[in-house]
């Protein structure tokens, strides 16, 4: 256990070193802070500090920088999440209410929260296998081009071009439409791909033949929405921080670019709507990212749950960039849960 001073010193570290990237010193806590104390009492705060094993010395100055273990006890401690300034909410706000549909939402929102942390920013899709359709539209482009069109009651739009054997008319593709939509409009998206992959009844063998690949296109936009899905933004953000990551930024980026790393990430560090998690340095080294930290928090579209999070190095603004993931999954949950409604 370190005393309440020890404390105050180990956040003042935190806090120095996340916004000068420099090694912090007894003389420096003492000058410029008011512990009312000499810079050798700082230094018996540092001592002990340093034997809990939360801070160490990067090399033979007399500065001290957190450990993961230093910067975990200082997430756990926090006396309260820094606030985003009324016009970074109502900026939010505005950014991400005037989205079309669900992808746009969180692409939006992956992008202003990047933004917002200088972190990469990732999104989880929520879980659409319990999501109803509610339209399918065959379009064609040419005599033997059909876009396929599915709409689901969650507001995601899918869309797909299929080439065809022959030529087929407007007429035909409404046919088609009508005997496909009386299948799989209003059912789930589990149910509607049950029903797909066995069409025989609803057409000849000669329009089975042709239709096909169109069939198959419905299909596999069925399918998409029981897929798990990533979406990310501001990985460039990591670039600009490569001296926060002492071994090196490639197993980084080379986890990163793995959505099945991510997606197993956001589902370990699972929290409600309500909450937030924080995965620091060697908690996350099975994952490859090791000298990272993860902040994640909860989002519900449609009664479906999902994550919101960003990556980034052990040594950033926890506090801000805490706030920043629950405003911004605050936000998302609302706008989706409005689009739903409305729909």
């Amino acid at each position: 256990m370190v005393s309440d001073r020890s404390m105050q010193v180990l956040r003042v570290i935190v806090t120095d070193y996340v916004t000068s990237r420099e090694p912090v010193g007894s003389k420096s806590i003492a000058d410029r802070h008011d512990f009312g104390v000499s810079a050798a009492t700082i230094r018996n705060d540092m001592a002990q500090l340093e034997d809990a094993e939360l801070i160490v010395a990067p090399h033979t100055s007399s500065g001290r920088i957190p450990t993961d273990k230093g910067y975990r006890l200082f997430v756990d401690r926090l006396a309260e999440i820094r606030p985003l300034s009324g016009a970074q909410r109502r900026a939010i706000e505005t950014f991400i209410e005037g989205s079309e549909d669900v992808d746009e939402v969180l692409g939006r929102s992956v992008r202003l929260l990047a933004q917002l942390t200088n972190s990469v920013a990732i999104a989880q899709y929520p879980s659409l296998a319990n999501a109803s359709i509610q339209h399918v539209e065959f379009v064609l482009l040419s005599s033997r081009r059909v876009l396929t069109v599915l709409i689901t009651d969650s507001g995601r739009v899918e869309q797909r071009i299929g080439h065809l054997g022959a030529e087929v008319s407007v007429e035909q593709l409404q046919v088609l439409r009508d005997r496909l939509a009386g299948r799989i409009v209003g059912r789930t998206v589990a149910q509607a791909s049950a029903e797909l992959r066995d069409v025989s009844g609803l057409m000849g063998e000669q329009d089975a033949e042709l239709f096909a690949p169109v069939v198959a296109n419905l299909l596999e936009l069925v399918l998409a929405h029981r897929q798990e899905r990533l979406v990310m933004a501001g990985t460039a953000n990591l670039a600009r921080t490569e001296r926060d990551f002492p071994s090196s930024i490639l197993p980084v980026l080379e986890a990163i670019e793995e959505q099945v790393v991510l997606l197993r990430l956001l589902d370990e560090l699972h929290s409600s709507p309500e909450a937030y998690s924080v995965s620091i340095g060697q908690e996350n080294v099975d994952l490859g990212l090791g000298e990272t930290a993860i902040l994640t928090s909860g989002y519900r579209s449609s009664g479906s749950d999902a994550r919101l999070g960003v990556v980034g190095p052990t040594r950033m603004d926890y506090p801000r960039n805490i706030q920043a993931v629950r405003v911004v999954a605050s936000y998302l949950s609302r706008v989706l849960d409005d689009r739903h409604l409305d729909d």
